[in-house]
């Protein structure tokens, strides 16, 4: 993973990012409860917040994952793994 990425939600406040879907889009969570999930768009000149269960991030992170799996992105695959087994078990 990259460095720690942050970002402020209107409502709810301080994110940070747990994954990266691809480019543009990632999964992030509230700071402190880690129980809020959102799929996070960013554009040029918007930036979209849409919340999505905790099921759905569990299952996007796991398509994620296979997906590191299969282009060999070994270290990618380690450190989503550690972090999807922190957040989810």
């Amino acid at each position: 993973m990259d460095k720690e990425i942050y970002i402020n939600h209107p409502t709810f406040g301080l994110l940070y990012r747990i994954c990266v879907l691809e480019e543009n889009r990632d999964i992030f969570t509230t700071l402190y409860a880690q129980r809020l999930f959102f799929l996070v768009t960013v554009t040029a000149n918007k930036t979209s917040f849409e919340p999505i269960t905790r099921a759905d991030a569990k299952l996007l992170i796991e398509n994620r994952l296979r997906h590191l799996r299969r282009v060999g992105d070994n270290q990618g695959y380690l450190e989503l793994q550690k972090l999807y087994q922190r957040t989810f078990q």
